[in-house]
């Protein structure tokens, strides 16, 4: 059988050549298809294999083999093997209905593999993790990578690249999601890299594939090799009405004043996270109760499947410090580190330890070196063995060796100090964290001196940057946020890239940035990180329920928040001055919110205390990185808006929950407070910068008129007036965005024109002729709309040409007569002009000519020669007439006797019915004479 040195795993192989071949260079055949967590029992002829490891090279994977008999592998390992090819499916529980769960189908060579499929959603996740382990560190080496692919919903990436690429914030979120409860659960000194894959393969708009991800990593992990406390399991909760609903559709989160998502095992809650509209403690208390019993439901049924094919845990695998190790370390920075933690300000405190942590790993690592036992006589036994064989060896050539074969290379050991500097460093930062806690609870005060209910000293001060439309700076303690806000239009907002093919844009963003400057540090800096991404995510999320609609505000809002120095709890002072920065603004906020990071040490009989959870508010990065929890919190005085909690230990319950957040609504009550005493104070007003924006209502059918053809219309207002945009929706909703007011004033007064309807009767004053054509003039009536004036509508009298009377750029008044079908508009100047007297002497000497025709009203009520003065009105032959020439002739005494019955008293200018009017139409070389009455007389 193989050996395996400690952090090594032990791996078994199954070869058909009756001998290996040991040279500097060997070839290792084993069978591609060998399951890595079996351990049969080989006999062979050869009393010892040993393999050697360099301390100081434990990645590279060179050793040295040389095995003399053909290994035999029992039957019940060949039986078991096969057995754990067999495809396994179970059905399990997931909140009101079930999810199918099937593994040893597909990814089989993955050390664990699922497909979960929820509807007609199913996402498959597949865990592997490296043959060799990596140096140790504090840090669990896990990966986690989800990837919502187009060809799900029956989509391509919308890209010039038509294949998934950068990885979108949705699907960071939910790698974040997946990660965050899974890490607590990893056991310490296991150092071999861990990469968890997930892809969401089919997607039906209905199932949310989020909680199906974390729930499907969880069971494959707990099916893998890789050692872990418990299985864990995601749900979301939805709140439609009074009633909470465990994975809720689409459509149902639709209507859901809540949006929880947790993850737990089946004893314990290990993260949680959620948004709401100010919901109370206590009804989100019931909420979380609610998930848990749904995730410990879950986990009971995963349980059962992983002892039905889960494979054995690498627990030989897990390497720790030696026990001794940390009594000596405490022995050595004892009083010194007790001192050191006392510093209040950061970055002295971070030096002072930084020197302490070197001189104990110096202490200890140039203490002496040790040598194990027998090693120079297995060093001496495998030189036999090469010696033995050195005629039988097999070369093998750099870049040949087949896939899945390993070369063998023997390494002479070195001796070794008594402790790594690894250890040290990871038993130095656990030392230091168990002081820290020990400080808290025994004397009751933390490292800045605080009381674990005080809040750091609070200073903000807003419109620091003249140019910004918006801008705060918040400090609390040694962490500050400068968030600076941005008022835009819609082509401003994000647009969103889904699977559910339904254009989104978000009018409202929070973009949040943590330079390494912000700690003292140098760093990389490019495109955000994870952390960046997710903490943005949580404040843009707390501030979003406080912003006005988009009918009262029309703007698209984008908050930046950089981070200039950092020392815990800088996503809830992004929220703080975010909301100062939206303030000064002048976007109109419903109310202020306030975020604060609650911490927690656990046990505290370790460290001298009555064993009472003690919660800690507003927690410094040291108490978040030697705590038990980091519970962030946002909202106002009465109720939540966002809320993200990670656990690092197991035992945290409701009852604890419940202090955490009660404690957590004084905090931000304080911090609200401290918030008012803002100076300068938020102006509360939009900057004369920022772009003016003005909505019109028009007739949806009238939008086409403000685009235009192929958009020339809307085109050319913008270059006219020099306003930024105009956009237009197909319910007749228009914005107008300007840079000042002037120029917003004459693109609405084009649209207006545009977009009026008009009514016949309407008068229009001082418009100018635009265009003089042979039948009449076109005159603007408004910015944009037009409307012709007949030749004949022009003046009372005739008119040949309407070039002898106007020009373009005259200005006229018209009256609208006429509107017809297709909209175009007739006008009439005629209609507005005063009507000329003119008596009869005049009008007899008068002569007729061209298209000219007089025609006179008679007084009905008064007989002729009583001296009542006749009314002439001269009218022009208009469209639809005979094309004769009219004339009107003087009218006889004997005309006016015909209407001698009639009992008006007034002579009227238009054809009223008791009226005669009497016309003598010329028709060649004949004269008509006609008189037309009420009767038709």
């Amino acid at each position: 059988m193989l050996a395996s040195t400690s952090g090594v795993r032990s791996t078994p192989f199954y070869a058909q050549p009756s001998h290996f071949t040991v040279s500097r260079r060997c070839k290792f055949l084993s069978s591609p298809n060998r399951p890595r967590f079996l351990t049969p029992k080989i006999s062979s002829k050869c009393s010892s294999l040993s393999l050697f490891f360099s301390r100081n090279g434990v990645g590279c994977n060179r050793f040295s083999v040389r095995a003399l008999a053909e290994p035999e592998v029992s039957d019940s390992v060949a039986a078991g093997c096969s057995s754990l090819l067999q495809p396994v499916s179970v059905k399990i529980p997931f909140g009101n209905r079930e999810i199918l769960i099937e593994t040893g189908h597909i990814g089989r060579q993955a050390s664990g593999s699922v497909m979960a499929t929820d509807g007609e959603t199913i996402v498959y996740t597949s865990v592997c993790l490296s043959d060799v382990p990596s140096e140790p560190s504090d840090f669990f080496p896990l990966s986690v990578t989800y990837q919502e692919r187009f060809s799900a919903a029956g989509r391509t990436s919308g890209g010039f690249f038509k294949r998934e690429g950068k990885t979108k914030d949705n699907e960071v979120l939910i790698c974040r999601m997946i990660d965050r409860p899974l890490r607590p659960t990893m056991l310490k000194g296991f150092y071999h890299e861990t990469q968890l894959l997930s892809w969401v393969l089919s997607y039906d708009g209905l199932h949310c594939p989020d909680a199906l991800a974390v729930t499907a990593a969880g069971i494959a992990v707990a099916l893998s090799e890789v050692p872990h406390s418990a299985a864990i399991a995601g749900v979301r909760v939805g709140l439609l009405g009074d009633k909470f609903v465990v994975n809720p559709t689409t459509k149902e989160m639709e209507d859901s004043t809540l949006d929880l998502f947790l993850a737990g095992t089946d004893n314990a809650i290990l993260m949680i996270e959620g948004y709401c509209d100010f919901l109370p403690e206590e009804k989100l208390l019931e909420a979380v109760e609610v998930g848990q019993d749904a995730v410990r439901e879950i986990c009971s049924a995963v349980k059962a499947l992983v002892k039905k094919c889960g494979k054995p845990k690498m627990l030989d695998a897990i390497k720790l410090p030696p026990p001794e190790l940390y009594q000596l370390v405490e022995k050595i920075a004892g009083d010194e580190l007790h001192n050191v933690l006392q510093i209040k300000s950061k970055i002295p405190r971070r030096k002072a330890i930084s020197l302490l942590e070197e001189k104990v790993i110096n202490r200890l690592t140039d203490k002496g070196y040790i040598s194990t036992e027998g090693t120079a006589g297995s060093v001496e036994t495998i030189q036999d063995l090469i010696d033995e064989d050195d005629e039988d060896e097999e070369i093998v050539i750099d870049g040949e060796v087949d896939e899945g074969d390993v070369c063998i290379k023997p390494i002479s050991r070195k001796s070794t100090p008594l402790f790594t500097e690894v250890d040290v460093k990871l038993v130095f930062k656990e030392v230091s964290s168990k002081f820290l806690r020990r400080r808290i609870v025994e004397g009751g005060k933390r490292s800045d001196g605080r009381s674990p209910e005080d809040i750091r000293p609070i200073t903000s001060s807003c419109g620091l940057l003249p140019r910004a439309h918006g801008s705060a700076l918040f400090t609390r303690g040694e962490t500050q946020s400068l968030a600076v806000v941005t008022l835009g239009d819609k082509q401003m907002a994000q647009k969103l890239d889904n699977l559910a093919n339904v254009e989104e844009f978000k009018r409202f963003y929070l973009q949040y940035s943590f330079p390494p400057s912000s700690v003292g540090e140098v760093g990389r800096m490019g495109a955000p990180s994870r952390r960046e991404i997710g903490h943005g995510t949580l404040a843009e999320r707390a501030l979003e329920p406080i912003l006005p609609i988009e009918d009262e505000f029309p703007y698209t809002v984008r908050v930046e928040s950089t981070i200039t120095e950092s020392n815990g709890s800088s996503s809830m002072a992004s929220v703080c001055g975010g909301c100062l920065a939206l303030q000064d603004a002048g976007v109109p906020l419903k109310c202020s919110i306030a975020g604060i990071a609650m911490g927690l040490v656990l046990d505290t009989h370790e460290f001298g205390g009555n064993g009472t959870p003690l919660i800690l508010s507003d927690i410094t990065g040291a108490e978040d990185a030697s705590g038990d929890m980091d519970f962030k919190v946002a909202g106002n005085e009465d109720g939540i808006t966002a809320f993200q909690m990670d656990i690092k230990v197991e035992g945290i319950t409701l009852p604890v929950m419940k202090e955490a957040l009660l404690q957590a609504r004084d905090g931000r009550r304080r911090i609200l407070a401290e918030m008012t005493k803002c100076s300068p104070p938020p102006t509360k007003s939009l900057s004369k910068y920022a772009p003016l924006i003005h909505i019109m209502k028009v007739a949806p059918e009238k939008v086409n008129a403000i685009i235009g053809s192929g958009g020339k219309k809307v085109k050319s207002i913008i270059e006219e007036t020099g306003v930024e945009a105009i956009d237009t929706q197909d319910d007749g909703i228009v914005k107008i965005i300007a840079k000042d007011l002037s120029s917003l004033e004459k693109s609405k007064s084009i649209i207006s024109s545009l977009t009026m309807v008009p009514t016949v009767g309407d008068i229009y004053r001082n418009c100018e002729i635009k265009s003089i054509v042979p039948y009449g003039v076109f005159v603007e009536i408004a910015p944009g709309r037009e409307g012709l004036c007949h030749i004949s509508e022009l003046t009372s009298d005739w008119l040949a040409k309407a070039e002898d009377a106007f020009k373009v750029g005259d200005r006229v008044d018209v009256k609208l007569i006429e509107v017809n079908d297709k909209g175009q508009l007739r006008l009439s100047r005629r209609a507005l002009l005063p009507v000329p007297e003119t008596s009869p002497e005049d009008l007899s000497s008068k002569q007729l000519t061209g298209n000219q025709a007089e025609v006179v009203v008679a007084d009905s009520g008064k007989a002729s020669g009583e001296g009542t003065p006749k009314k002439y009105v001269s009218i022009s032959k208009a469209d639809g007439l005979p094309r004769e020439q009219i004339e009107q002739t003087k009218v006889k005494s004997s005309a006016t006797k015909l209407a001698s019955s009639s009992k008006s008293d007034s002579a009227e200018t238009s054809l009223l019915p008791r009226k005669k009017v009497f016309k003598r139409v010329k028709s060649g070389s004949k004269a008509v004479t006609g008189v037309s009455g009420k009767d038709g007389e």
